[in-house]
């Protein structure tokens, strides 16, 4: 079966209040919204909070999933605005200075799929690319999201996600061919 089929079957449990169907959906997206998260600009803490709040929003409103989108699109979604609610929320409210975030000492699925390439090289190229340009690969090649989901995640025109993803391809080449 289909990932998104797997996903479509463990929603549909999950909307009926099945608690494993939860934990397997779960433990299916947490790392990969993790991810995502960190990359819009999350630290460790921020994005482990956002995840917890986003997964629980999945829990209450699963019944409401109206499959206009993929199960893991749906989710990334209700990540992605938790985090900007939080985000907002943290600078009217912020009143201790941002403490550095010491390094997760945990492989994050970014780290895991490009160690076996010369790690080294290809994270110090993709960190020298702009957020939306790193952002759009890691969703394309990492999370595996097509054009349109990509589109509808970021909310930008599907022609901004195909821009963004050949430019930073043809950053990353040059990049690579350099060091």
């Amino acid at each position: 079966m289909a990932q998104t089929d797997e996903d479509q079957t463990l929603i549909n449990l999950v909307s009926s209040g099945d608690r494993e169907a939860m934990r397997q959906l779960y433990e299916r997206h947490y790392g990969g919204l993790f991810a995502f998260l960190r990359g819009r600009g999350a630290d460790t803490s921020l994005a482990n909070d956002t995840v917890q709040e986003a997964m629980l929003q999945v829990w209450r409103t699963a019944d409401k999933f109206g499959g206009k989108s993929s199960v893991k699109t749906w989710i990334y979604t209700i990540g992605r605005n938790k985090l900007i609610d939080r985000q907002r929320k943290n600078t009217r409210l912020s009143f201790v200075d941002n403490v550095p975030d010491a390094a997760d000492p945990a492989p994050n699925p970014e780290a895991l799929l490009i160690a076996a390439n010369e790690a080294g090289r290809v994270r110090a190229c993709l960190d020298k690319l702009k957020p939306t340009h790193r952002n759009a690969l890691r969703l394309a090649f990492y999370e595996d999201l097509n054009y349109e989901e990509i589109s509808s995640l970021e909310d930008i025109p599907v022609g901004t996600v195909k821009t963004r993803i050949f430019h930073a391809k043809r950053l990353l080449i040059g990049c690579l061919g350099r060091t």
